[in-house]
């Protein structure tokens, strides 16, 4: 056993410290604040990069630099200052039907070193923002789906010239009530062969024969998944939309979505965008003052339903909508140019332009109405506790006479200015399907980020360096072989990270430093059995193959339950715990590589196949 040097062994050492080192290398240039620049549908070409710069001289801000990256437009800053007012400058510059513009963090590495790998991403935790906790409201999911078959339900009792029924959807539960048990009967047969989501039941009251359905438990099921997932997507839109890069939207548990947003510190408008819930209805007006006033009283025709204007006059609208929010494929705001006044420019899909052109074609000179709907949610203090209600505003913001025959793109007046830019990014951006409450909010500012992360890196190398004096002190040459095993285990660590373009959170630093002390533990065994055999008298070549060979059933026994632990917390847990497990993982394979295959090239190299009477342990 002369431990002998292999040199595939030592090649094999130095490709993956060559490899692990250029790809950990990135993170020592870190990133730079940079605002990013994409198209929706349009290309960001050089007139775009032209504009960008005549915003930022018009601003009084200097970039740094100007990167084309894969069809994006990145514009580096030297401060997160100069990136937030150049943000603000860009977007004003450009159609944000067109293009969307972001903050971002991007490698400051040199080009060369770029087309090899990217810096790890940060968390929210180190690079500052915001994290949203938002729990869907199912019951309105659910409650909306059902609603859904109102309109179904009258349409087939029209059909049918049944009269005297009452069709609605209150307190949770569809109702139709008719005069006639016949009647009931046969609508009953006609709602059953139509739909197959609905539990039906049937009753006898105060002379009247109802019908009552809820969605079946199957459907409703279904419901509730499509409304997590449909939140899910529109909110990652929202965020395109708020210019926020490299965001985080995931789910948790059944009803519950975790919303981050790095670099975003004004929580205000990002709760705002974030939960609201407002669209548009174009509707036909009803008849005139007087009956509007009649239907006050009561008096509401059977095809009209009474609304408000912002100012509390009622005014009689259609129950036929003639284009809603969904149809709306894009929006912007802007001023009218004949009044200068707010308003909202909107291009309809297909279908939607061509019901607008049909109904406007057959109503040039009757007024139309646009009503702005909106979910709120008010929360109030009731017996020392918070009471969640949500709140359906349904409001006419503009009434005008159609002149023309309207078909893709029109615009809305009657809103505020913030009020018609804000309405604008979320007909953009979707609908959500069901209202979300925000239950937990939590802020980390970008100076607290920068804090974090010196102290964490600080932790982390003072630690490193205690050990590698205590190993090199108590073992000498061979715990400074230790040491530098340490060393290559945390630049892997790095390397792996940066390769996975994973993200460091703080609780990630932590795994890292605790894997520092458990790497070590390794070479620990390791050593002290080659003390037990240079004791008992065994050489020294046999000592240190003894050392290596003997240990490693221990090694891998504890290394190997740790890592089952480590893969539960990350499979189980969320957000900071997740940090913390993938780190540990990574450190856990890294350290068995280091601690056993990368030392004993080492000692091989040092003090392989010579004949010694002694070793520096």
């Amino acid at each position: 056993m002369n431990n002998s040097t292999v040199l595939w062994r030592v090649l094999l050492l130095a490709a993956v410290v060559l490899t692990g080192a250029l790809l950990a290398l990135p993170n020592w240039f870190g990133s730079d604040p940079a605002v990013q620049i994409s198209g929706r549908d349009a290309e960001v070409d050089t007139s775009v990069a032209v504009a960008v710069r005549g915003a930022l001289t018009e601003a009084g801000l200097a970039a740094s630099e100007t990167r084309d990256d894969e069809g994006r437009l990145l514009v580096l800053f030297e401060d997160e200052d100069t990136q937030l007012r150049a943000r603000d400058a860009i977007a004003s510059a450009l159609d944000p039907n067109d293009y969307t513009v972001a903050l971002n963090l991007v490698s400051a590495s040199p080009a060369w070193l770029r087309k090899i790998g990217e810096p790890m991403s940060l968390g929210l935790d180190l690079r500052g923002g915001v994290h949203f906790l938002m729990e869907v409201n199912m019951a309105a999911a659910i409650d909306s789906a059902e609603e859904r078959y109102v309109a179904d339900w009258k349409r087939e009792v029209r059909e049918e010239r049944i009269r005297g029924t009452r069709i609605q959807h209150e307190n949770g539960e569809l109702s139709a009530r008719f005069r006639d048990e016949a009647d009931r009967d046969r609508m009953l047969d006609a709602f059953a062969n139509e739909v197959f989501d609905l539990d039906f039941d049937t009753s006898e009251e105060g002379g009247g024969f109802f019908i009552t359905a809820n969605l079946s438990e199957a459907a409703a099921e279904e419901e509730r998944r499509s409304a997590i997932q449909q939140n899910i997507t529109t909110l990652r839109n929202r965020i395109n939309e708020l210019g926020v890069s490299e965001p985080i939207v995931q789910q948790q548990g059944l009803e519950r979505i975790v919303v981050q947003l790095p670099g975003v510190q004004d929580t205000a408008r990002a709760k705002d965008i974030l939960g609201a819930t407002a669209t548009l209805e174009y509707r036909l007006v009803v008849g005139g003052p007087a009956e509007w006033a009649a239907a006050e009283n009561g008096n509401v025709p059977a095809d009209a339903r009474l609304y408000r204007e912002r100012n509390g006059s009622p005014v009689l609208l259609s129950r036929d909508i003639i284009v809603t929010g969904d149809q709306i494929k894009g929006a912007s705001s802007g001023l009218d140019q004949q009044s200068g006044t707010p308003a909202v420019f909107v291009n309809l899909d297909g279908a939607g332009a061509r019901r607008m052109q049909d109904v406007t074609q057959e109503n040039v000179g009757n007024p139309m109405a646009v009503v702005y709907i909106e979910n709120r949610v008010d929360v109030r203090m009731e017996n020392g506790e918070e009471v969640t209600e949500n709140t359906k505003v349904e409001e006419v913001v503009s009434i005008a006479t159609i002149r023309d025959v309207l078909s893709h793109r029109f615009q809305t007046t009657g809103l505020g200015s913030q009020e018609a830019a804000d309405l604008s990014l979320l007909l953009r951006a979707g609908a959500l399907k069901a209202p979300v409450n925000i239950v937990e909010e939590r802020t980390v500012g970008p100076s607290l980020g920068k804090d974090n992360i010196r102290q964490g890196f600080l932790s982390a190398a003072v630690g490193l360096a205690l050990v590698i004096v205590f190993m090199g002190w108590y073992y000498r040459v061979f715990g400074l072989i230790a040491g530098a095993a340490l060393v290559i285990n945390v630049v892997m660590i790095m390397a792996v990270l940066s390769a996975l373009q994973a993200t460091l959170t703080l609780p990630g630093i932590a795994g890292i430093v605790l894997t520092t002390g458990m790497a070590v533990d390794a070479n620990v065994l390791i050593f002290e059995r080659i003390r037990e055999e240079l004791r008992a008298g065994t050489a020294v070549q046999g000592a240190i193959s003894a050392g290596y060979d003997k240990a490693f059933s221990t090694i891998a026994d504890a290394n190997v339950t740790t890592l089952i632990a480590a893969i539960v917390l990350f499979g189980m847990g969320t957000g900071p715990i997740k940090g913390f497990a993938i780190t540990l993982c990574i450190g856990i394979l890294t350290s068995m590589f280091t601690a056993i295959f990368g030392s004993r090239v080492i000692v091989n190299w040092l003090y392989g196949g010579k004949r010694l009477k002694s070793l520096p342990i």
